[in-house]
């Protein structure tokens, strides 16, 4: 899971959404990253992002989980305006374990996190050895072939 948030109380919106992830109905929060505080990607002209990722334990289908993180995106007050715009808060799916699927309302895995230094600094930091079912590689070994561009975030 990625998560991140560039308006208001940025760490505490994050500290919310995990919280919340918790409380999913057979669902279980196993680790969280270190918070890092990054750049905004595509829409520049925007405050600077909290991201952060967590390993989830779910029962639930992809599409399943996707529809209670638009809920707790929603009941936190998201809204979608500009595409890659401010927000409250943002919940994506990055891996799902082995799954790969095209759906029109999910991508698995999440088709640009390999080039996000944002994702992969974090996710390295919990699951290094955690392996890409496209592209067969390890988190690890994505994030030392990353320009170094996009290794430049802060950890908080």
């Amino acid at each position: 899971m990625g998560l991140g948030s560039n308006v208001g109380d940025r760490i505490g919106h994050c500290r919310w959404a995990i919280d919340e992830m918790g409380r999913i109905e057979g669902c279980r929060v196993e680790r969280i990253s270190s918070f890092y505080e990054t750049d905004p990607v595509g829409y520049k002209d925007q405050d600077l992002f909290v991201n952060a990722v967590l390993e989830l334990t779910s029962v639930l289908s992809p599409l399943e989980l996707l529809d209670e993180l638009l809920c707790i995106e929603k009941a936190m007050g998201r809204t979608r305006t500009i595409r890659w715009g401010p927000r409250i808060i943002d919940l994506d799916l990055l891996l799902f374990g082995e799954t790969v699927m095209s759906h029109p309302r999910l991508t698995l895995p999440h088709p640009r996190m390999h080039e996000r230094g944002f994702v992969l600094i974090p996710l390295a930091e919990i699951a290094p050895h955690a392996v890409h079912p496209v592209l067969r590689r390890s988190v690890k070994s994505l994030l030392a072939s990353l320009p170094d561009a996009e290794k430049g975030i802060n950890r908080l």
